[in-house]
């Protein structure tokens, strides 16, 4: 039986050929090369909003006076152009700025690596909405779960589901300044359907009653959302955790949702408490 004798050489490049090491080590670095901005795409899904405030007016300014200082960090798109991974912020002021160019690193990114880079650059900032932050922990953690899963390059066996979750909610407490419990919180916060999520972002719906409602369905959020706008209230702690149980007691109708809501809270009690004491004082005072 014949048998295939054919050789495998690995030939040299012809930049191997012609070019020294310290050449094509140079050729490996990373370089700031200056970019439109009309070349450099938004990330996808990127949970940050670029917001125009007066914060957003004071770097603009800064920027046509002074240039960006500090380099984006990109990536090529396949089909060509770039993506941008850090630093849309500086990208908007530029484009106020009416700068033709950017200063911009080019960087070869994984999709997970460039989420984790792109939600570790903005976690920095001093002001964060509760939306924000809660789909950059789930984009950073599925990322850095679908990494953990992924076989090593010495060939060992890619890891079980249940460790991975676990390792991965682990190390993203540890890079973040939220604790594991938190972050977890934060995450459920991208149940809630975005008409509620925006309550939450203005202050509308505290933290923590948010949470208990992200366990609604859709439907039921909504329900809610109808018995909110209706009664311009929003729920209390208290009552959001009713809410939760009667759902998973699969017991939340319409009609149960608006008599919780319809409820007196004791804030509220006691915002009319003081007026009538003060009102039956005054009384007292006349009547003498």
């Amino acid at each position: 039986m014949a048998r295939n004798n054919a050789l495998n050489f690995n030939l040299p490049s012809a930049d191997d050929l012609f070019s020294t090491e310290e050449e094509r080590a140079e050729a490996r670095l990373e370089k700031v090369v200056n970019l439109s901005p009309a070349e450099i795409s938004d990330f996808p899904n990127h949970p940050f909003k670029v917001r125009m405030d007066a914060a957003m007016q004071e770097m603009a300014e800064s920027v046509k006076q002074y240039g960006v200082l500090v380099p984006t960090l990109v990536r090529p798109k396949p089909e060509g152009g770039y993506e941008m991974v850090a630093g849309h912020r500086r990208k908007k002021a530029a484009d106020l700025a009416g700068l033709a160019e950017i200063p911009c690193i080019v960087r070869q990114l994984t999709d997970d690596e460039a989420t984790i880079i792109m939600v570790d650059s903005n976690l920095q900032r001093e002001q964060i909405l509760p939306s924000e932050k809660a789909f950059a922990y789930k984009m950073k953690l599925d990322a850095m779960k679908r990494q953990a899963g992924r076989p090593r390059k010495d060939n060992s066996a890619p890891v079980g589901p249940n460790l991975i979750g676990t390792r991965s909610n682990q190390e993203l407490a540890a890079e973040s300044p939220d604790s594991k419990t938190q972050i977890q919180r934060y995450i459920r916060l991208t149940n809630l359907i975005p008409e509620i999520l925006r309550y939450v972002d203005e202050g509308r719906i505290s933290f923590t009653p948010a949470v208990e409602l992200s366990y609604l369905n859709e439907q039921e959020q909504y329900d809610l959302l109808e018995q909110m706008e209706l009664n311009d209230c929003t729920p209390s702690l208290s009552q959001a955790c009713r809410f939760k149980k009667l759902s998973q007691e699969d017991g939340l109708t319409p009609e149960v949702i608006a008599t919780i809501m319809s409820e007196e809270k004791a804030n509220q009690r006691e915002m009319f408490k003081v007026p009538m004491e003060r009102m039956l004082m005054v009384a007292g005072h006349v009547m003498l």
